[in-house]
């Protein structure tokens, strides 16, 4: 495993992530198997698995814990805070209380003393900024927190917990870090796939500029971009995710990144790839990314995902990508 450093930090991570989000309700229920994920990822190199509380309720992280019983100093583990845990209003967000009592829940699940980097799922326009960076400075001054970061969506939506980080929020709570002397987000876990490449404008640079670690999600786009989604096909419904955010593959609104998919696949095809080794080599090739999620639900989806590390993505290849889909926009 060729290993990388993480932003402008001493730790070295696999270029592969193992995510979890489909670990749990949301995708494989069956606890055993989702160990036995994890193990395999381990034993192939992967040192990176990010998680979050909201993912299945928490059952994400349960699973998590039980699969690093024994093995937690292998692995850079990494979790979020955000998702609504109850129907309270302090159940949710970014505030002291929110804060301090979802680690001590995702510690509990994942059966761990210390987290190595927490996240913060969205942005809380609810929560002064200071509030926040205050209370997670004083998690990782108590030991319960190596490193701090911060999870962005791909768009700003209408309600109050839909907005993302823009590039100058984050350089906002950098400078406010600096202020006061607390400790600051070292990582960022943006969207970015080929068919959303829009973190190119002004993300990619910041992070460059100020030594910040990318872990991007959704490499495969939910799936997009795996091949199992074409033209003329009926949606496979073989998960959750399939049913609930797809929907009718028919659907007006999916034109655009079919077309892309139907000329990627002979790309991928030609290099005796998959469709998913092939878009996650490509998301690697990146200079400001340092490791890309992979979320399978099965093992054979991991097998197929681990194949990417053998990919290098030709600059031919790359200027085909960049004329279906140019720098810096969006096929979805």
């Amino acid at each position: 495993m060729d290993y990388r450093s993480f932003g402008g930090t001493g730790l070295k991570v696999s270029p592969l992530c193992l995510g979890a989000m489909m670990f749990g309700a949301w995708g494989n229920r069956d606890h055993d198997e989702c160990v036995r994920i994890i193990h395999r990822a381990l034993d192939a190199g992967i040192n990176f698995v990010d998680t979050a509380n909201g993912y299945s309720d928490g059952e994400s992280e349960i699973i998590v814990g039980k699969a690093l019983a024994g093995r937690r100093h292998q692995v850079v583990l990494a979790t979020k805070v955000f998702a609504p845990v109850g129907p309270g209003p302090n159940e949710r967000g970014l505030s002291r209380k929110a804060i301090q009592e979802q680690v001590e829940n995702s510690l509990r699940r994942l059966g761990t003393d210390v987290i190595d980097l927490y996240q913060i799922h969205r942005p809380d326009p609810t929560t002064p900024l200071a509030e926040t960076l205050a209370t997670l400075n004083d998690l990782v001054r108590q030991g319960k927190v190596r490193y701090l970061g911060l999870s962005t969506n791909h768009h700003s939506g209408p309600g109050v917990w839909e907005r993302r980080f823009a590039a100058w929020e984050i350089v906002e709570a950098l400078w406010l870090a600096d202020r006061h002397g607390w400790e600051r987000f070292v990582a960022l876990q943006p969207p970015y796939s080929i068919l959303r490449r829009t973190m190119e404008l002004e993300h990619f640079p910041m992070t460059q500029r100020f030594g910040i670690g990318n872990l991007v999600w959704s490499p495969l786009e939910g799936g997009w971009l795996s091949g199992k989604y074409r033209r003329g096909a009926a949606n496979p419904m073989d998960s959750p995710r399939a049913g609930t955010w797809i929907g009718d593959t028919a659907n007006p609104k999916f034109e655009r990144r079919l077309e892309v998919v139907e000329q990627l696949i002979p790309l991928a095809a030609a290099r005796g790839v998959t469709l998913a080794q092939f878009a996650n080599a490509w998301v690697l090739r990146h200079p400001a990314v340092h490791s890309a999620i992979i979320g399978p639900r099965t093992m054979e989806q991991l097998e197929d995902s681990l194949g990417a590390l053998d990919v290098a993505i030709t600059p031919e290849e790359a200027e085909r990508i960049d004329q279906l889909v140019p720098p810096g926009t969006s096929a979805l």
